[in-house]
């Protein structure tokens, strides 16, 4: 008994949770047939009118739609309530109505009082208005934003995911954040689905509103007359007012509701609430407040115009733009502070120079024009240095180690959309993004060609168009991969640091590798530097690697090849009064991780279907390699043509393009292959592992080519 009592108490708080919406419910229901006090329905009326309200307070304080996602079922909830009390208010004022206006409770005697002043005409009038405005304009409006919200939103769902991942690709989001934006994506069309299922409640409960009405005061006329001997207007009179007043207090919180619907869908997306975009943007220019200032003070001197009214406002609106003028003002002295800057930069300038006046070239950096400064700004909160961070930590555990900080600045010689991207204060990157608007690239197979400015993907050289903000939408939808400015810039940089991953590499970055390899294995370490091999070998062995766009994280497996055949290499090399060749040592290293060399091109355990070389040819090439150190240029010419009319047809068939060939000239043909075709892999055949199935598509040098 102790221990149900201790589990009780334990999930107390979840059950409570959990019966909160069954108990809701049935109480609802059960006002439909239980007769209930004129105290309990005033309590359930005000508790309703509450409710109308906070829920219209919630929806104005929220920054997007899905942060009340419960409004579709919040507004089931609150239409059922609303008929569930018009259902026992109509049980009360027809069995006691005759015994005078509080015979409902003290609600609906005030609403029929006070609000329309105890004239039923004018209860009926004001009811049927307000039913009209629900009904006709906010439940009309809101239901037909919300379907059009569905379809949009089902329409780009496939665009939103091929934009995740991408980014995931990228590196500029991990696993969990593209799992949150996906479920985010799939909420947002559930929501506003349900939104456009919900809002025909509220339809139906405006007309239902209006039909209780009618029943009401026709049912009221004769139980008035036939069972309480009422005279007719006397019955007239009190039951219509009673009715009048029940369909007011249910009517104000319906529109209400309907108001809150109307702002969650109509809003648009921001990082801002209602009340504030409201705000900031209605008020933001002094200009628009002086002229309306004008127009309304030049109204108000018209003859037989409410002067005070008109000259007040106009006085008010002028004052306002007086200190938001101001306040402008004080914001544009402030941002001019950094010309003192300049000027005390320009004394230092004039000062002797010393070894504080030398400056070391960033390894890696980043140089943007004037208008991508916010991108990369930290009090403006710049994205892109979130992403590249996020970008370098994506490097290091994908490719084996920590790549160097990225160096930002501005560059007044710059266009001042530009940037580029400098390795040691050489520039191997530039491109174009435009702040504002989104890059459309073309993966192939979109079904429109959109309007804007016609571009090039500056990382992979995929046709792509500069469009604005509002036409994002459609250009998912119609199977482009849209991406901002800051996103364009990160993964261009992220593609560069992969292609010149072994020039990262340095000696320090190669001595963190050792430490963190030696603390789990450190004669492992030892054994191999500096006893077998010099750091700097090791260098060049794991920059050979990465040159190929080889991952280094398996150091285990490296530095234990390296220890098993570099002892041998290196007594060959002392005897011949040299160092171990470095390319043998790669070649004997990525036999080791061949396993993971072939998965990046071949996931699973699928075939391998690779291009192969000529048997003649590959004797010409082998001769010429070994004999003159390298290839004639009409040999050159001849196998670089053939090279690439092979990888165009392997990606025509939607194959990876791979060169298989010997080992002897794999290492000379990756070379010479690299910077022309930098999308084809050459594999040795004693890289790919025996259980993998290997077929020939095309041959160089064979009769195909």
């Amino acid at each position: 008994m102790g221990n149900f009592l201790s589990v009780l108490r334990r999930n107390g708080g979840s059950h409570a949770k959990l019966m909160a919406g069954p108990l809701l419910i049935v109480m609802v229901l059960a006002m439909m047939i239980i007769p209930l006090s004129p105290f309990v329905l005033d309590l359930f009326f005000t508790f309703n009118i509450a409710l109308s309200v906070m829920i219209l307070l919630v929806a104005m304080f929220t920054s997007k739609p899905l942060d009340f996602a419960a409004f579709p079922s919040v507004l089931l909830f609150a239409t059922l309530l609303r008929l569930s009390l018009n259902v026992a208010s109509t049980r009360v004022v027809l069995l006691n109505g005759h015994t005078g206006p509080d015979a409902a409770g003290h609600v609906i005697e005030a609403f029929a009082t006070f609000l329309i002043g105890g004239n039923f005409a004018v209860g009926i009038i004001l009811f049927i208005i307000l039913t009209l405005i629900n009904f006709v304009v906010i439940t009309k409006g809101a239901g037909r934003i919300a379907e059009v919200g569905a379809r949009f939103a089902l329409d780009a769902m496939p665009g939103k995911q091929m934009a995740i991942d991408a980014d995931l690709n990228a590196g500029l989001i991990g696993e969990h954040e593209a799992r949150r934006r996906r479920a985010e994506v799939s909420q947002e069309a559930d929501f506003f689905g349900s939104m456009d299922g919900a809002s025909k409640f509220v339809r139906g409960d405006a007309i239902a509103g209006l039909m209780i009405m009618f029943l009401n005061v026709i049912g009221g006329l004769i139980v008035g007359v036939a069972q309480h001997d009422l005279g007719f207007a006397e019955s007239a009179r009190v039951y219509t007012l009673l009715t009048i007043g029940d369909g007011l207090v249910a009517q104000i919180p319906a529109l209400i509701i309907s108001t809150a619907a109307g702002v969650v869908v109509s809003r648009v997306s921001t990082d801002q609430d209602v009340g504030t975009q409201m705000l900031s943007q209605l008020f933001s220019n002094p200009a628009v407040l002086f002229l309306t200032a004008g127009i309304i003070g030049i109204m108000g001197l018209i003859p037989n115009m409410p002067h005070v009214a008109f000259l007040s406002l106009a006085t008010a609106l002028a004052v306002g733009g007086y200190y938001l003028n101001k306040r402008k003002t004080v914001e544009a002295q402030a941002a001019t502070k950094p010309a003192a800057q300049v000027q005390a930069q320009a004394d230092a300038a004039a000062a002797e120079a010393s070894w504080d006046d030398v400056s070391m070239v960033d390894q890696l950096g980043l140089e943007v024009g004037y208008r991508l400064i916010p991108l990369v700004d930290h009090s403006q909160n710049g994205e892109l240095l979130n992403r590249i961070r996020s970008l370098r930590k994506k490097f290091a555990q994908d490719v084996g180690f920590l790549p160097p900080v990225v160096h930002i600045r501005d560059n007044l010689e710059l266009k001042p959309n530009d940037y580029r991207i400098l390795l040691s204060g050489v520039e191997i990157g530039r491109g174009v993004a435009l702040t504002g608007q989104f890059l459309a690239i073309n993966p192939g197979g979109v079904t429109m060609t959109l309007p804007g400015n016609t571009t090039t993907d500056p990382a992979f050289g995929l046709p792509a168009t500069w469009i604005d903000a509002g036409m994002r939408d459609q250009a998912q939808v119609s199977g482009y991969t849209v991406v901002d400015s800051g996103t364009v810039i990160a993964t261009h940089l992220n593609h560069l640091m992969h292609r010149h991953g072994g020039e990262l590499l340095g000696r320090q970055e190669v001595q963190s590798l050792l430490d963190r390899v030696s603390r789990e294995a450190p004669k492992l370490v030892e054994d191999l530097v500096p006893k077998t091999l010099s750091l700097t070998v090791l260098q060049k062995v794991l920059r050979g690697l990465l040159a190929e766009e080889v991952p280094i994280r398996d150091m285990r497996t490296i530095i234990d090849t390296l220890a098993e055949n570099a002892p041998r290499l290196s007594a060959i090399a002392q005897s011949a009064g040299g160092q171990p060749d470095t390319n043998e040592l790669i070649a004997l290293v990525r036999r080791s991780l061949g396993r993971a060399i072939v998965q990046q091109y071949y996931p699973g355990e699928g075939e391998i279907r690779v291009i192969g070389i000529d048997v003649k040819l590959e004797r010409v090439l082998s001769q010429a390699l070994t004999t003159s150190g390298g290839l004639e240029p009409g040999l050159a010419e001849t196998l670089l043509r053939e090279a690439q009319t092979c990888v165009a047809r392997e990606e025509a068939a939607g194959n990876v393009p791979v060169l298989m060939v010997s080992p002897l000239l794999r290492p000379s043909l990756s070379r010479f292959l690299r910077h022309h075709l930098p999308q084809l892999g050459v594999l040795a055949n004693t890289e790919i592992p025996d259980e993998r199935m290997v077929r020939v598509t095309n041959l160089i040098g064979g009769t195909n080519s």
